[in-house]
């Protein structure tokens, strides 16, 4: 175990762009997308964003140039869970909405691994949300993708915690009466240390934010906007469809003004009272007055008001992009640091049982 001070990680000078990855072995060779594609058959429904997202993965991670049996898929349950399956790395396909909890306990115990969590709407959202939250917080060093269709997909078509009011399914005839879940500013609540949102069918954007999470050390959540063909088709039509709203989707590009729409027409304002955000037209209010994004700002306030730029009901305009990447000690770097306190304190660095017992026990005969 390598000696950490005051949550600092591994350094890897092989690798000085990732540093979420500090501590991974390299591969030995170059890899290619094959090498990280299983022998399983594929079996998602016909069209399934899950496909994209898939490919997206296993374009990307040869880039990373780390070894494949140092990778670990942990997913929880849902048509997203499948995942583990077809990738050729090791991975658990584990309990509902357990995922993060089992991941902390691999990347604790185990800094030579890339972490990865792979998650549902409803399974995050829901009898996870707990989870989700408390890894967050604790800025445990993986990555999340967050598959989000708004519906539960596996067990066929109930509403889920990011379903729209009024939404008819199976479980809500008349329509759902929850307010829904936005998971950005749920994470960014969670002060999560790195918060993004990507398409499944823009697989540059997509890639690229998965690039940006896997350098990030601490907890990486990517939101993935996720087509269900069968349960709930068109769901983001207005925001990548054949027929999509130009003026939809708004950027998030760090250091660039926020604009967007048709010839870049519009733009994002805040209140210098209030700090509300809001959309103008940039001609109306002149391009000095378009916000900055800043997306290393270390209060999350920020980041949280440009969340809330996303439509609760009917998807008309989102943000997309990566809107919260700060620093912060990790998790698991740090509880490798009482490990390595308690061998200086007389203990065994290796010897679990000695750190929790401390000198509190006693033997009764």
């Amino acid at each position: 175990m390598t000696a950490l001070a005051n949550g600092s990680r591994p350094q890897d000078a092989g690798r000085p762009e990732y540093p979420g990855l500090a501590g991974v072995p390299l591969s030995l060779e170059p890899l290619k997308r094959k090498d990280f594609t299983s022998d399983q058959e594929v079996r998602w429904c016909p069209g399934c964003g899950d496909y994209a997202v898939l490919a997206a993965f296993q374009g990307f991670m040869p880039e990373l140039g780390i070894a494949k049996e140092n990778t670990v898929i942990v997913s929880g349950i849902g048509c997203s869970s499948r995942f583990p399956y077809y990738v050729d790395s090791y991975g658990m396909h584990s309990i509902h909405g357990r995922a993060p909890a089992i991941a902390t306990g691999v990347a604790t115990a185990r800094q030579d691994l890339a972490v990865f969590v792979i998650t549902g709407d409803g399974d995050a959202l829901s009898i996870g949300g707990n989870h989700l939250i408390h890894a967050l917080r604790r800025n445990v060093n993986f990555t999340i993708l967050l598959f989000n269709n708004r519906i539960y997909g596996l067990t066929k078509g109930q509403y889920s915690p990011t379903s729209e009011v009024g939404k008819v399914t199976k479980s809500t005839p008349m329509g759902s009466l929850d307010n829904p879940f936005n998971p950005i500013s749920l994470a960014l609540g969670a002060e999560a240390t790195f918060v993004a949102r990507t398409i499944d069918s823009d697989r540059k954007h997509l890639t690229g934010v998965l690039k940006e999470a896997a350098a990030h050390r601490g907890s990486s959540l990517v939101e993935i906007y996720q087509n269900c063909p069968i349960f709930n088709d068109g769901a983001f039509d207005e925001l990548n469809g054949r027929d999509a709203n130009a003026d939809a989707i708004i950027p998030l590009r760090h250091g660039e003004p926020i604009v967007f729409g048709t010839d870049n027409r519009l733009g994002v304002i805040r209140d210098p009272k209030t700090g509300d955000f809001s959309v103008a037209e940039v001609s109306e209010v002149g391009l000095e007055s378009i916000v900055i994004h800043d997306q290393h700002r270390a209060d999350p306030s920020y980041a949280f008001g440009l969340s809330r730029l996303t439509d609760a009901g009917v998807l008309h305009r989102a943000p997309i992009g990566v809107f919260r990447s700060v620093e912060a000690p990790a998790y698991d770097d740090l509880s490798r640091d009482q490990l390595v306190l308690a061998a200086q304190q007389g203990g065994s660095e290796d010897d679990l049982q000695t750190m929790i017992a401390g000198g509190d026990t006693w033997d009764v005969e």
